[in-house]
């Protein structure tokens, strides 16, 4: 669907979004557009905080007698 979209679609989409929102808007949107992806960037990757199974740590384990 997004393969097919050439130059003049994004032209097309920025002036349609120009029009809605108008200049004075655009700095404080691009803001917290960026600021929403920042915050699910690290929601998404890994941490290194949590185990992934904190019920059975590695290592911890003791074999059977």
């Amino acid at each position: 669907m997004l393969s097919n979209l050439t130059g003049w679609h994004f032209l097309i989409i920025l002036f349609v979004v120009l029009l809605l929102f108008g200049a004075p808007k655009l700095p404080t949107l691009a803001r917290s557009l960026g600021q929403s992806m920042k915050i699910l960037k690290t929601e998404l990757s890994p941490s290194d905080d949590h185990p992934a199974d904190p019920a059975d740590p590695a290592g911890t384990a003791k074999p059977p007698a």
